[in-house]
């Protein structure tokens, strides 16, 4: 006799995720249950959440790496025909063309104070750190933000490679570096001193300029440019 097999509709309705999202909102979704929206269904040895889940871990669980798929690579899932794929192509582009959206729509980044009304919204009030980049163009107007690492800083999560890596995917003039101290001490670390030292110089090898750092504290905020320390 073969083990018996839970699909989603054996689930409290709580746990579906459709049901989920009408009665709780999308933010309480994870990112496998909103993938599994997407879906529709699963496959015959997997509902539409483990399918979800393996679709991401096969991308690293990143969503930007997910974006970065093919339908043909997504067809080579277990589960996954053309339709599956498809819609997940569309919704990754749905999420890209938000993005510049709002992008296009920010003004030109003259001075800090642009910058820290830009981040402060995201990261005043986390209890944890970021680290954020924002890739400019010749004339300072933005191209792109990338959230580099979650947690907090340290020389193994700032990969100055990786980071001009990204400046040349984007074509970037200039970056903008910013991130939070949950603290809400506004003064740079030695440690945020080095890695900013770091950047500046692996930028001027590719022509790229530092324009800023700025640390978010709450309602106040550094600018190594304003302090005169890039």
């Amino acid at each position: 006799m073969s083990p018996q097999t839970f699909t989603i509709k054996d689930w409290s309705k709580d746990d579906r995720p459709r049901e989920k999202l009408l009665t709780k909102g999308v933010a309480a979704l994870s990112n496998a249950e909103l993938l599994a929206v997407i879906l529709g269904s699963g496959s015959q040895d997997e509902n539409a959440v483990e399918l979800a889940r393996r679709i991401l871990a096969q991308s690293g669980n990143s969503l930007d790496e997910l974006g970065r798929r093919t339908v043909a690579e997504l067809k080579n899932n277990k589960g996954v025909g053309e339709a599956k794929a498809v819609g997940i192509i569309a919704a990754m582009e749905l999420g890209r063309r938000r993005n510049s959206g709002i992008i296009t729509e920010k003004k030109k980044i003259a001075n800090s104070g642009d910058i820290f009304m830009l981040f402060q919204p995201m990261l005043y009030d986390l209890p944890h750190e970021e680290f954020w980049l924002l890739f400019l163009n010749n004339a300072n107007r933005m191209l792109a933000m990338h959230r580099l690492s979650l947690g907090g800083m340290s020389e193994t999560s700032v990969d100055i490679r990786l980071i001009m890596k990204l400046c040349l995917e984007r074509f970037a003039a200039g970056l903008v570096l910013c991130h939070n101290h949950p603290s809400g001490n506004r003064q740079p670390g030695n440690h945020d001193m080095l890695v900013t030292k770091k950047i500046k110089e692996g930028g001027k090898m590719l022509d790229i300029t530092l324009v800023d750092h700025v640390i978010i504290a709450g309602a106040n905020y550094y600018s190594f440019a304003d302090e005169g320390v890039l």
